[in-house]
Formats: C-alpha cells, sequence, structure tokens
C-alpha cells in the first residue's frame, strides 16, 4: 500500500490512534492493522474497504471518540476513554456481516441484507443527554443570534445595546440563569466586572464586554485579569459579542494567563467549529470543566513552550544522534541551538519570547 502523506493534525489523529492500538493489543484485543490507522488518520472517518473493514467496524465507537476528543484538542484522549468503549462492540449487537472471520464462530456465515448489501454498521457512541441537548441549545443559539449581532455593529451600537445581546446569548444560548448564575456590575476593589458568574453558587468567572465594533486588546484582558487576580477566579471571558475570548489564570508569581481559544461568531468558520467551541462556556459544560483540557493543550503547544522543549538537552541530544545517523556528521548540542535559534526560528517569536 502507498504510505499515506498526512498533515500536523492527520499525523497527531495517527498517533493517537497508534498508542491505543498498543495499549489494546496488550490489553487481549484484536486491533486494526497500521495501514487502516492510516486511512483512518487521513480521511477522519472510520470505515476502510478491503479485509480490515470488519475489524475496523467492531471499534468504530471507539475510533470515532477518539477522533472527535482529538478535534477538541485532548491530549491522549485513548487514557480517558469511557469503560465501556475499551473493548469491541459486542458481537451479539452486531449483524453476522461485520464480525471478522477470525473472531467469528466457524459454523456463521456472513448474511446479506437487501440487495445483498451489508446490514448498517454498529451504532454510534452514546454522547451524555446533557452534553447533546447542550450543543444543540448553542447551536440554536447563535443561528438564532447572528443577524442581531450583524444588526449592531451594521449600526456601531454602544456598549450598553451589545451587553444587552450578550445577555441573551449567556442565558438563551449557554443556559445561565440571570438571576441565580449571573451577577452584573460585580464590585471588586471599587470597581466592577460586568459579569460575575456564578455556578452551584460558587464563582467561577467574569465576563468583560465591550461593544461590538471594539477590537479586543491586551488592555481588556488587563482589566478583567485584575477582577481576576483579586478575587482567586480562573476564567475569563472577553467578548465584543461577535469575537469571543477565553482566557485561564494560573495563580503565582507572577500569575500565568493562557488563551483556552477564541471565535468569531460573525467570522468565517463553520456553525460546527464556532459551536464546538462555545460549547465549552455553556453552564454545564464549564460546570464539568470541559475546557480545562483545552487551554492545556493550548499552553502545551503554545510556540515558547514548543521552542522550549526543543532547545532542551535531552531533544538537542536526539537530535545529534539523528544528524550523526543520517549523513555522518558529528556536531554538537550548542552548534544546533544556535542553527535553531539564528536561522529555524523566526526571529519576532525569539524577540518575544526572550522581552517576555
Amino acid at each position: 500500500m502507498t504510505e499515506i502523506s498526512l498533515d500536523a493534525k492527520g499525523q497527531i489523529r495517527l498517533d493517537i490512534l497508534t498508542q491505543w492500538a498498543l495499549e489494546a493489543e496488550v490489553a487481549g484485543h484484536p486491533v486494526p492493522e497500521h495501514v487502516d490507522l492510516q486511512v483512518i488518520a487521513h480521511t477522519k472517518i472510520v470505515a476502510i474497504e478491503g479485509a480490515g473493514a470488519a475489524l475496523v467496524q467492531l471499534w468504530e465507537p471507539t475510533i470515532s471518540w477518539m477522533l472527535k476528543q482529538a478535534g477538541f484538542g485532548v491530549i491522549d484522549p485513548f487514557r480517558h476513554l469511557p469503560e465501556e468503549l475499551l473493548k469491541p462492540v459486542s458481537h451479539a449487537t452486531l449483524p453476522a456481516a461485520v464480525v471478522p472471520v477470525e473472531l467469528a464462530p466457524s459454523a456463521v456465515v456472513p448474511d446479506s441484507g437487501p440487495g445483498g448489501k451489508a446490514p448498517n454498521a454498529a451504532p454510534a457512541t452514546k454522547t451524555p443527554k446533557w452534553e447533546t441537548a447542550a450543543r444543540e441549545q448553542v447551536r440554536d443559539a447563535i443561528k438564532r443570534y447572528m443577524k442581531p449581532l450583524e444588526a449592531l455593529r451594521a449600526r456601531d451600537a454602544n456598549e450598553g445595546d451589545t451587553r444587552l445581546v450578550v445577555t441573551d446569548i449567556l442565558c438563551e444560548g449557554l443556559d445561565y440563569d440571570k438571576f441565580r448564575d449571573l451577577t452584573t456590575e460585580y464590585m471588586v476593589r471599587q470597581d466592577f466586572a460586568d459579569y460575575g458568574v456564578r455556578i452551584d453558587k460558587q464563582l467561577v468567572a467574569f465576563i468583560e464586554v465591550k461593544r461590538i465594533s471594539q477590537k479586543l486588546n491586551e488592555r481588556h484582558l488587563r482589566q478583567v485579569q485584575m477582577y481576576a487576580v483579586n478575587e482567586g477566579i480562573e476564567w475569563m471571558v472577553l467578548t465584543n459579542g461577535s469575537v469571543w475570548q477565553a482566557y485561564h489564570l494560573t495563580g503565582g508569581l507572577p500569575v500565568i494567563v493562557n488563551m483556552a481559544f477564541e471565535i468569531d461568531l460573525l467570522g468565517p468558520a463553520s456553525l460546527e467549529e464556532k459551536s464546538e467551541l462555545m460549547f465549552l462556556l455553556h453552564r454545564e459544560a464549564l460546570k464539568r470543566r470541559r475546557i480545562d483540557e483545552s487551554w492545556k493543550h493550548r499552553a502545551a503547544t503554545e510556540p515558547k513552550a514548543l521552542l522550549e522543549l526543543i532547545l532542551s538537552e535531552v531533544m538537542l541530544e536526539q537530535i545529534r544522534k539523528e544528524v550523526k545517523r543520517r549523513t555522518g556528521i558529528t556536531t554538537t548540542q550548542e552548534a544546533l541551538s544556535e542553527v535553531i535559534r539564528t536561522e529555524i526560528v523566526d526571529p519576532k517569536l525569539m524577540a518575544k519570547i526572550y522581552k517576555n
């Protein structure tokens, strides 16, 4: 089979599937061939043609769940598999046509559906009811508020009018109760945050709203960051109604702030992409801390973190050995570090990192 060329995200998917397959095999389960996992990583479709199709079908719920989590940015999702996804679908729940020959009893003869076609695939992974309802609520709200947001932007609405629509999105789209969960003009040391967000009476986030034509900037972030530091809150949201930015604050000296995500509801992203990110701010998702994995992934893969990893002694030593293996040339960690810093990495990135 011809080697499949994968982009960066495809390679991440393949790495996840490969590591999962190794662990599942150690646990005594038959797993799809590596070439089949390559196809799935490339197409993001849990279906293949050929001899391995039946085995892939048995693992369809598990693989689909991992691909979904990978798209969300979860690191090593195979380590967090629900118990029911740790093994292939029970043969009893599948039509005989999808039971692999090596797993099926010898007396079983695969049957065909109407017209000689194979019966339908195994049932899809069960999503928690609360999550399904929350995602639908978010998706419907984004579609419903597109025109009001466009109208606000067209007339350059002020901050007060923008806040009215933001409140509607929070309540109707993200399921916050305006009396139970949202405290407007939350006072923090003689200043006021636009919203304090409570879940089960616990303050969990601050939301700062700007007029819809206002481009969100670092000054706005510092403003809401001050509120979070003073109150010991880890989540901050900046929005102008259209653009939503979620930040995580880690306390300490100095405090560390990471952007979890940014989405423009009036931007070019698909409705699915917008819904996927806004779902993280839904009351039920925030309560269950679904957003945490997103910011952890963002923090772990930001340019500074990756550059520090590449320039670490361990990685430089591995690169040095690989250069020696491939070319026969002996070099040093110091020489490699210098080349990476001065000739490979964007000078603007280096300047930004060392400035900070």
